[in-house]
């Protein structure tokens, strides 16, 4: 099995890389973020274990990348232990968090864990009535055709797809699409929905995209 370290610490990472080779695993480790999503992206593991406060690109941020196109079993390692952390690393799309300091034991049974679980959960290809996308190309389509949407506009719709049938608030969908904290001045996400809905929602009978007066926004086959 796989694994890719993603740990600023040289001695942390030193530590996991000699122990989890010992254990039979093969080991790939990047110091940074940048380098760990480049690595996460383009190679194949079975693992990936992943601090927050890295240089470069935080962890966050690496996971809600990667989650644009691999579902690859992702264990947060951090020293981050407030249940907010939590929450945000799972909501984010991680299958574990771990605090440090961790007993090497425990990491192991996770990491075993994960990778009995095989392929991944969720595909790259997410379909929502006759809405589809394509997560590793990229590509929306609602029945034969075929949308374009920005960088930004695609975030936010595989978002809302990801979690169809969920109401999101306005401050949720600013973290995980804009990594920002939600100002109520700002009509940023408002504005964002009002021109994903004009792309895929306006021309078709079917609407996917649904106000929820007072809260947010939730997507999924339903009368308005």
């Amino acid at each position: 099995m796989r694994l890719l370290v993603v740990e600023d610490e040289r001695k942390t990472a030193d530590y996991l890389k000699k122990g989890l080779e010992e254990s039979g695993y093969v080991v790939d480790v990047a110091s940074d973020g940048l380098d760990g999503l480049h690595l996460a992206t383009e190679e194949e593991y079975d693992v990936i274990i992943l601090d927050v406060m890295l240089p470069r690109l935080d962890g966050w941020t690496v996971l809600k990348r990667l989650r644009d196109s691999r579902a690859t079993p992702v264990l947060f390692l951090t020293a981050r232990d407030e249940v907010e952390d939590r929450v945000r690393g799972l909501e984010l799309g991680a299958d574990d968090y771990l605090v440090k300091p961790f007993a090497f034991v425990e990491l192991l049974a996770r990491v075993r864990t994960l990778g009995r679980r095989g392929p991944p959960r969720e595909g790259a290809e997410l379909a929502v009535g006759d809405l589809q996308i394509d997560a590793v190309r990229r590509r929306v389509r609602r029945g034969d055709t075929r949308i374009d949407l920005t960088p930004r506009e695609f975030a936010l719709l595989h978002l809302l797809v990801r979690r169809r049938g969920e109401v999101l608030s306005r401050t949720q969908i600013a973290s995980f699409v804009w990594d920002m904290n939600f100002d109520s001045d700002t009509n940023v996400v408002d504005v964002a929905v009002r021109r994903l809905r004009a792309k895929i929602d306006d021309d078709y009978g079917v609407k996917l995209i649904h106000t929820v007066r007072g809260v947010g926004y939730v997507l999924d086959l339903k009368d308005d």
